[in-house]
């Protein structure tokens, strides 16, 4: 469990924290959810599965800001541990993300750094109003990503066993993340918030396909 420090100390952990995210390789707790990778892909299937699989990746990058800054200004310890368990596992899910890019060729997306700090300013502003409000947008962004993942399983080529293994792991994980925050108290966000968070998704979507 990270304890909290000084403001000094906890702004340089964090800083630390999204230097790591963007331009270091992570490090996954859990073995690579693929047993042998997808060789037999057209170039076309290739570039599909990468771009894919590069959402997914931004995905994950914005999963480590949001969460870092939840736990930041979560007023309950058990909250605060929550959150940074929650990120802990997404660690795993960047990993993967970024090593499957790397099998197909691909790359992560370039927008990295304005995709951390417009979801860690997501995160900071969720966690403002108030810790059952903050867990119920972790729960609606899970359920979500969890829909998001199904659709690219349904897109991913048949082929692509690999991508599917990795995308099938991380929706069970999401499912049970927004399960989590739900028994833990988060309250259903109202319809325009949701319907808010969908279209800032979906913005981000489409961009990290191409950029």
């Amino acid at each position: 469990m990270r304890t909290a420090g000084s403001p000094i100390d906890e702004l340089l952990g964090i800083a630390d924290r999204a230097l790591r995210t963007l331009a270091a390789a992570p490090a996954p707790a859990r073995p690579y959810p693929v047993q042998e990778p997808s060789d037999q892909l057209s170039d076309d299937e290739r570039r599909e599965s990468a771009a894919l699989m590069r959402v997914n990746h931004v995905g994950e990058v914005c999963a480590q800001a949001l969460y870092e800054a939840q736990a930041l200004g979560a007023r309950d310890g058990q909250l605060r541990e929550a959150f940074l368990a929650a990120a802990r596992d997404e660690v795993d899910h960047l990993a993967w993300t970024q090593r499957r890019i790397s099998e197909l060729g691909g790359r992560t997306s370039l927008l990295n750094p304005l995709w951390y700090a417009g979801a860690f300013g997501i995160g900071l502003l969720a966690s403002r109003l108030g810790d059952r409000a903050s867990l119920g947008f972790m729960a609606e962004t899970e359920r979500q990503v969890e829909a998001h993942l199904q659709g690219h399983l349904d897109r991913l080529p048949a082929s692509d066993t690999a991508s599917r293994a990795v995308v099938k792991q991380m929706q069970n994980d999401e499912i049970h993340h927004a399960h989590t925050a739900t028994v833990m108290g988060g309250v259903e966000l109202p319809l325009p918030v949701r319907a808010a968070m969908r279209l800032a998704a979906k913005v981000m979507t489409t961009t990290a396909h191409y950029v």
